[in-house]
């Protein structure tokens, strides 16, 4: 069953529940492969991580082959901010469903997307940004439910970093006062 099956509410045998993330991260590595979004190489992963949970799917999937010289860039810019995404998948491990041991591959996997400069869902190769609630949803509930006011999920996180322990600053005390208000919430486009 694919993710987009999950975001149009099929019905999921609680023994087919773990191959969502499955499909998923087929549907991630295709479109890295394809140059669709800002991930390196082994997708934020390290190679045993790769080649144990998204090897297989590479063997199957119809993906182009990887852009060298880009993987490699991104996989520089990825490591010169290695302590962002700590934080960011320590934040989403700590919000994780706990019942596939995936979530903490699409941890990793989401929190390299987070720092690329599009929307989330776009950095990640998903087609919709409901697709990539759906996904939030299933690995990391506990986070994704305090996401009460639609915030872009970027956004979302980088201000749940921020009240856990002030290490980002917050452009604006109260987010309903903020003259940017709509940059980070309403629909994307």
């Amino acid at each position: 069953m694919s993710g987009q099956a999950l975001v149009r509410g099929d019905a999921m045998p609680v023994e087919g529940r773990q191959g969502v993330n499955a499909a998923w991260l087929g549907e991630i590595l295709q479109a890295q492969r394809q140059g669709r979004t800002c991930l390196p190489l082994l997708l934020g992963l390290s190679q045993e991580e790769f080649d144990s949970r998204v090897g297989p799917l590479a063997c199957t999937s119809t993906a182009l082959a990887p852009d060298r010289e880009k993987d490699v860039l991104r996989q520089e810019l990825l490591d010169l901010r290695r302590d962002e995404w700590s934080e960011l998948r320590a934040l989403l491990l700590a919000g994780r469903a706990g019942n596939d041991p995936d979530e903490a591959v699409m941890a990793s996997v989401v929190s390299a997307a987070c720092l690329g400069g599009d929307h989330l869902w776009r950095d990640l190769g998903l087609p919709s940004r409901l697709e990539l609630h759906a996904l939030l949803t299933h690995n990391f509930p506990l986070l994704a439910s305090r996401n009460l006011n639609n915030m872009r999920w970027k956004k979302f996180f980088y201000k749940q970093l921020c009240e856990q322990d002030g290490g980002y600053v917050c452009r604006s005390p109260s987010c309903e006062q903020c003259p940017t208000y709509h940059d980070c919430f309403g629909e994307e486009s």
